[in-house]
């Protein structure tokens, strides 16, 4: 495996969990914006925030997880980074729908959400969102070191 090659890689994936991690706050901050401030469609926000936390974590990743990756231009690594990240969001989108649609109608009639201050739709949505924002990580990780950032040293 190769976070498990060298030092340097295992810290790197320590630094790309980071960034994921600030990425993921991003991505749920805005979703929840989109979604339950301002009333957007939750498939729709979903992709917006995404986009969002896609350009987040490109920039921590170009500058912090991988500060010796300079060998290809700005310009190719961010269209690779996004490519790679669009191929993500067809990942997940389609995980999201399967799950929020499911949870949703669950969590409606569980009887405990009549009694609790959260409404089932938020607890479906952020399920959902979190599954697929996982399974998305890993597929990025692995990618993007042998595509994106493939001129480093392990």
């Amino acid at each position: 495996m190769l976070i498990l090659r060298s030092e340097k890689d295992r810290k790197r994936f320590i630094r790309f969990a980071i960034v994921g991690a600030i990425g993921t706050v991003v991505d749920f901050g805005f979703f929840n914006l989109f979604a339950h401030g301002i009333h957007l469609n939750a498939v729709l926000s979903s992709v917006f925030s995404f986009s969002l936390a896609v350009i987040n974590n490109f920039t921590w990743n170009r500058y912090w997880t991988y500060p010796d990756s300079r060998s290809k231009p700005l310009g190719y690594q961010l269209m690779l980074f996004a490519i790679i990240n669009v191929v993500g969001l067809a990942i997940r989108t389609p995980l999201f729908v399967f799950l929020e649609g499911r949870l949703v109608r669950t969590f409606n009639q569980l009887e405990v959400f009549r009694v609790l201050p959260i409404r089932p739709i938020w607890v479906a949505h952020n399920l959902s969102l979190g599954f697929a924002i996982v399974v998305v990580m890993f597929w990025n990780f692995y990618i993007n070191r042998y595509l994106t950032y493939n001129d480093v040293q392990s």
